[in-house]
C-alpha cells in the first residue's frame, strides 16, 4: 500500500510540475513585450520629435528598472507567496503601459513604461524561475531555460500585434489596449503559482538522487574570483544583445533598405531564435560548463558581427543570418547567467544571489542603448556599431578565461 501512495504521488507531482513550466512560458512571453520596443521605437521618434538616443530612453530604463527590482524582489522572495509577488508586478506592468498612453513628452513615457511598467516586469519575472527551479531540483538549467523560451519568444506574437494596433489607432491607444490587456491576463496566470510542498519536495529531491540544495551565501559569492567573471560577462552579453535587440527595426531599415513591415515579419524568426537560444544554452552550461557556454556564445557573436559588417549592407540573407545569431545569443545569455549562478553557487540561496547577478543586465541595458544611440547619432554609421560587438566579446573572452573557473564550486 504504501509503494502504491509513492507512486501516486510520483506521478502527479511530476504532472503537476511541470504545469508550472507552461503557465512560466505563457506569463513570460506577455511580460516579455519589451523586447517588442523596436516596433514603437520609430513611432515614439516621430510621435515625440526626438532624436535616436531620446527615444531609446523608455527602453532603457524599463530594462534598467527590471534588473533593479528583480535584485529588490530576490530578497525578499521567500517571504511572500509567490502568488502575491506576481500579482503586484503585475498589475504595476499594466499600470504603466496604460499611463504611457497619457505622456505628454519623452521624459513621461520613460517613467511610466520604463521606471513603472519595467520595476513592474522586474518584480514577476523571478518568481516562476524560483518556482521551476524548486520543482525541477535535478535539471535546474533546462528547466529554467524552457521557462525563459516564453520571454524571448514574446515577439514572435506581441511584435506584429503591437503594430497592427498602432497602424490602426495610433501610439497612445495602443499603449491602452496592451496596458488593459496585461492588467486581466498577468493576474489571471499569476494566481496558479506556488512552491513544492513539503511531501512533494521531499518526492522530488528523491528523483533527482545527488542534489542538494546547500550553496553559497551572496557574500560568498560576492568574494569569489568567478562572481567577478560571471558579472562582466552578463554586462556584456546583454549589453550586445539588447542594444541590437532594440535597433533591429532601425538597423533593418537604415543599413539593410528594408520595409518596417518587412523587418517586424522577420521579428518573429528571430524571436524564435531567441526562445531557442534559453534552454539551448541552458542545456549547455549545465552539460559542459559555464565557461565553454560563454566561450561559445562570444564566437557566435562574433562571427554574426564580421559577416554584416563585410556583407550586410542591403542584403537580405546576411542580415536574417545575423541577427537571428545576435537574438539567439541574447536568449543564451539570458540562461548562461541563471544557470551559472546555480552551477557555480547552489541553490540555498538561489533568489538573493541571481538577483544580485541580474542587476548586470541593467547595466548592460543603460550601456548598449546609450553607447549605441550616441554611436549612430554622431557618424551614422552602423559598421562601428558591428565593430564595437567585435571588441566588447574580445573583453568577454579575457574576462571568461581568466576569472570563470573551469569546475563547479564545492557545496553546490
Amino acid at each position: 500500500m504504501k509503494e502504491k501512495i509513492s507512486l501516486d504521488l510520483k506521478k502527479s507531482t511530476n504532472s503537476k510540475r511541470w504545469k508550472y513550466v507552461i503557465l512560466g512560458i505563457i506569463l513570460m512571453m506577455l511580460l516579455g513585450t519589451v523586447y517588442s520596443y523596436s516596433v514603437f521605437r520609430l513611432a515614439v521618434q516621430n510621435y515625440f520629435e526626438v532624436d535616436f538616443t531620446s527615444s531609446g530612453l523608455p527602453y532603457m530604463a524599463s530594462l534598467a528598472f527590471y534588473s533593479l527590482f528583480m535584485f529588490v524582489t530576490g530578497r525578499f522572495i521567500d517571504r511572500f507567496h509567490p502568488r502575491n509577488i506576481m500579482i503586484f508586478g503585475s498589475l504595476l506592468v499594466a499600470l504603466g503601459w496604460i499611463l504611457s498612453a497619457f505622456a505628454p513628452n519623452i521624459y513621461v513615457l520613460t517613467l511610466t513604461y520604463g521606471v513603472i511598467s519595467g520595476a513592474g516586469v522586474g518584480i514577476a519575472y523571478g518568481v516562476p524561475m524560483t518556482v521551476v527551479a524548486r520543482w525541477f531540483p535535478e535539471k535546474k538549467g533546462f528547466a529554467v531555460g524552457l521557462v525563459l523560451v516564453g520571454f524571448g519568444l514574446s515577439p514572435l506574437i506581441t511584435a506584429p500585434l503591437a503594430k497592427t494596433i498602432v497602424e490602426l489607432v495610433g501610439l497612445t491607444r495602443a499603449f491602452l489596449i496592451l496596458g488593459a490587456g496585461f492588467a486581466v491576463f498577468l493576474p489571471v496566470l499569476s494566481y496558479f503559482f506556488e512552491y513544492p510542498e513539503l511531501e512533494a519536495s521531499s518526492q522530488i529531491k528523491e528523483e533527482g538522487k545527488s542534489v542538494k540544495v546547500s550553496g553559497y551565501t551572496t557574500k560568498e559569492m560576492l568574494k569569489d574570483k568567478s562572481f567577478k567573471g560571471l558579472y562582466i560577462n552578463f554586462i556584456i552579453g546583454t549589453t550586445i544583445g539588447l542594444m541590437l535587440v532594440g535597433m533591429t527595426t532601425s538597423i533593418g531599415v537604415e543599413y539593410v533598405g528594408l520595409t518596417a513591415t518587412k523587418v517586424t515579419m522577420l521579428m518573429t524568426i528571430f524571436a524564435i531564435f531567441n526562445g531557442m537560444g534559453r534552454p539551448t544554452f541552458g542545456w549547455l552550461t549545465d552539460r559542459l560548463s559555464p565557461r565553454k557556454a560563454m566561450l561559445l556564445s562570444y564566437i557566435l557573436i562574433i562571427s554574426a558581427a564580421l559577416v554584416m559588417v563585410l556583407f550586410g549592407e542591403s542584403n537580405l540573407i546576411v542580415y536574417i543570418i545575423g541577427f537571428a545569431i545576435f537574438w539567439f545569443n541574447l536568449g543564451g545569455w539570458l540562461a548562461i547567467a541563471p544557470a551559472s549562478t546555480m552551477n557555480m553557487y547552489g541553490t540555498g540561496h538561489y533568489s538573493q544571489n541571481y538577483g544580485l547577478v541580474f542587476t548586470a543586465y541593467g547595466i548592460g541595458a543603460v550601456t548598449g542603448v546609450i553607447t549605441s544611440g550616441m554611436l549612430i547619432d554622431a557618424h551614422g554609421n552602423y559598421k562601428l556599431l558591428f565593430y564595437y560587438i567585435i571588441a566588447l566579446c574580445l573583453i568577454g573572452i579575457f574576462s571568461t578565461i581568466n576569472f570563470i573557473k573551469t569546475k563547479k564550486c564545492i557545496g553546490i
